[in-house]
């Protein structure tokens, strides 16, 4: 069955009969199929493309015609970007580099027969198979919460929708009201968000709602970049914070969205916003295909390829890899190696020993930005941390708004790095 025009958009020189007939290596081009096209699933698909001139089928498999970035929503929320900056579309990717993009989900995967099946009813035959889903969430994470409750009590962790909800609920709050943040458990994408988060919303509050009090109820016993957060609240946002960890019952917590309470210990409390951040797991994909153990899919450090199957590789949160948090520059850092090792397997380029790295920036006030960071090599067990670092307490006004400034830089020239 040929796939419906109107699911796919980019160019199919042969037509779209080609996308299932099986390619033999040295009888035809070979195909790599990516699903997922965020930070690690588009940065493959590019490089890829892009560096194999042509060599090889590249077909990206994304439902999204406009992909909103999760890393820079907090900023959003805190009124220092447009909600617009943070769409991006997936047009240069077909026109300027040929990959055809198949839009529609990915509904499962038979790694026998290598086929990726579509839920336009379709199927994709691949040589290799890219799993950059990023994450889904644990439905039991938070007692009383689940995907439904989420129009009621948002999670704003996968950036749209719910990431304009939940701000206008913040600024829909009652003078003097309290929004309180549900903080997950580890693993999670982006280590210092939700604390970026509260940043920003008390920031907003400051300028809106000045008397308004912010609860983060935190599973955790500590958690990314605490010291410096914990200065800037109490620097900038004096009296309006408070965290709950799990010594004080932030790791039994129970919420009612028909009632807007939350239950901290057994004891029921009225909150006016209560941003749900649940439990995570490898998008549902990856363990559709059956390379999960447990909520992630195990990787070879040296190269992104699952330990389960050597023909699929999975990228960015998804992935069990070790050291490396779940951010947007990790996968985009993961993915250039995988496009190198699979470029050399499939068209003998040659492939270079795997390096990768990490940035996290934090905006936690106007000019006062905060970043972590490391390098990190692959090892037999993991993929290790070679040297790291992080601002410090007590940096002056000058370098905090020249660590804010880096961060602006360098999400315009990772976006593009992503898409073109």
């Amino acid at each position: 069955m040929l796939l419906k025009r109107r699911t796919f958009l980019g160019t199919v020189a042969a037509g779209t009969a080609a996308l299932y007939a099986p390619v033999v290596l040295g009888q035809g081009k070979p195909r790599v199929v990516v699903i997922g096209g965020g930070a690690g699933g588009a940065t493959i698909a590019r490089y890829l493309a892009k560096d194999s001139k042509g060599e090889i089928d590249v077909v990206l498999v994304e439902p999204q015609e406009v992909y909103t970035t999760c890393f820079f929503s907090n900023l959003y929320i805190g009124g220092f970007r447009e909600f617009s900056t943070l769409e991006h579309r997936y047009d240069k990717l077909a026109s300027d580099y040929g990959i055809t993009i198949a839009r529609t989900r990915a509904a499962g995967v038979d790694r026998d027969a290598r086929t990726v099946s579509l839920d336009s009813g379709d199927t994709l035959t691949y040589d290799r198979l890219v799993i950059a889903p990023g994450i889904d969430f644990r439905d039991d994470s938070v007692p009383g919460w689940s995907l439904e409750a989420a129009e009621k009590m948002p999670h704003a962790y996968k950036a749209g929708p719910q990431t304009q909800l939940l701000k206008a609920q913040i600024e829909a709050m009652a003078q003097g009201g309290t929004y309180c943040m549900v903080a997950p458990p580890n693993p999670y994408r982006c280590p210092p968000g939700p604390y970026e988060r509260v940043s920003m919303v008390a920031h907003l509050l400051s300028q809106i709602n000045p008397t308004a009090k912010i609860l983060i109820l935190d599973p955790k016993d500590k958690y990314s970049k605490q010291a410096l957060f914990e200065e800037g609240w109490q620097k900038h946002y004096t009296g309006m914070v408070e965290w709950i960890g799990p010594d004080m019952g932030g790791a039994a917590v129970e919420v009612r969205p028909d009632t807007m309470e939350v239950v901290i210990d057994g004891s029921a409390e009225k909150v006016d916003v209560c941003n749900v951040i649940p439990g995570q797991k490898a998008g549902v994909i990856a363990a559709a295909a059956g390379v999960t153990e447990g909520d992630w899919a195990p990787v070879v450090p040296d190269n992104m390829k699952s330990k389960i199957d050597a023909n699929v590789f999975i990228l960015g949160d998804a992935s069990n890899q070790g050291d490396m948090p779940k951010s947007a520059f990790s996968a985009n850092s993961q993915a250039k190696v995988a496009a190198m090792v699979i470029r050399s397997e499939l068209t003998g380029s040659k492939a270079f020993p795997a390096k990768y790295s990490n940035t996290c920036w934090s905006l936690i006030a106007p000019d006062d930005g905060v970043k972590v960071g490391a390098s990190y090599a692959p090892t037999p067990e993991k993929i290790a941390s070679v040297e790291s670092f992080i601002s410090q307490t007590g940096e002056d006004a000058a370098l905090r708004k020249a660590t804010y400034e880096e961060s602006l830089g360098w999400y315009a020239g990772i976006t593009t790095d992503i898409f073109g």
